[in-house]
């Protein structure tokens, strides 16, 4: 028999982190521990605000999904026709580090993949005046990738100031729903001028039919408006990339199917996440695996984390150590 408890916890950032929709100075985030008579399991999910999720629904939810798949032979397989979500991903997460524990085979292994190799992540600039990014980005020019959060006006000027900051490094841009059409299109040269490799979501979820009739210079990658496999159909002739995240995939399981399913038609990968902890991040090293865009900084973003928590040298991620999950 399986039980299941949940907690709200707080981690400090290191510093206020800004994107198109607000601020926050801390990762409120929601741990699961799932555990047997002898092992321990654990999951972690960020509620998110834009999605309906509060830290409270969260723990409601996780409460109704336990209750339905206490008694299954394979609550993971039952967990699946629960909605996706921050809840199901930190259940379904703790579920397979229960197993990895219980069976002593570690999770990669259990799902029949190969060893998950380290893997170089972006490092993410949060939405500032141009000034602050240029200085911000000359301080961490020597990653080979920055994430640029964008959306708003004076956006043309805070990417010159990036690219002065940091001339070597490879940018992608994240404009979180916040260009229109007209926006996105006086844009796009700019984006090509400064070598920008990928713009993700840059219209809002509701409204990027648009995206299908007009000239794509870069990659565009969906992110809101991509949450499971069952988007993809949606999103043929619109994106060139999709973002996946365990908050919106609903945990490992679907990430994975996701990854695989994007892979079949057609699309490339970026592995994403919300702001979390080492243990956020740690499953979502087995779907990185592979990725054209890997974004799983969190960690890096945090003035306390996990312990332990996974290991980054600059820009370079471990998988995680069996103590933290997997």
């Amino acid at each position: 028999m399986i039980s299941v408890s949940a907690k709200i916890e707080r981690f400090k950032l290191r510093e206020v982190f800004t994107i198109s929709r607000g601020s926050r100075t801390e990762a409120e985030v929601v741990t699961v521990i799932a555990q047997d008579a002898a092992h321990k399991g654990w999951g972690e999910a960020v509620p998110y605000k834009h999605y309906g999720e509060t830290p409270e629904s969260v723990l409601a939810q996780i409460k109704q999904m336990t209750d339905a798949i206490a008694e299954e032979a394979d609550p993971i397989a039952a967990l699946q026709s629960h909605p996706a979500g921050a809840a199901r991903n930190a259940l379904d997460c703790a579920l397979w580090d229960l197993r990895a524990k219980s069976t002593g085979r570690p999770v990669w292994d259990l799902l029949g993949l190969t060893a998950p190799k380290t893997v170089t992540t972006a490092f993410t600039l949060s939405l500032e005046t141009p000034d602050v990014m240029r200085e911000k980005a000359a301080r961490e020019s020597a990653r080979p990738l920055l994430k640029i959060k964008l959306g708003g006006e004076g956006d043309l000027a805070r990417l010159e100031a990036v690219r002065e900051g940091a001339p070597n490094s490879d940018i992608v841009v994240d404009a979180n729903e916040g260009w229109t059409v007209e926006s996105y299109t006086e844009i796009a040269p700019t984006l090509l001028r400064l070598g920008v490799k990928m713009v993700e979501q840059p219209l809002p979820a509701g409204e990027d039919a648009a995206l299908a009739g007009i000239e794509r210079p870069l990659p565009v990658c969906a992110d809101e408006s991509c949450h499971t496999s069952a988007s993809l159909p949606d999103l043929k002739g619109k994106y060139d990339m999709i973002n996946i995240k365990l908050d919106k995939t609903g945990g490992l399981t679907e990430a994975l199917k996701l990854r695989d399913d994007a892979r079949a038609a057609g699309f490339q990968v970026m592995m994403g996440c919300m702001v979390g902890t080492s243990l956020a991040m740690a499953p979502a090293v087995l779907v990185a695996q592979g990725a054209e865009v890997i974004d799983l900084d969190g960690p890096l973003l945090l003035g306390e984390d996990r312990d332990p928590p996974i290991t980054f040298e600059g820009s370079l991620m471990s998988a995680p150590s069996p103590e933290l999950w997997g």
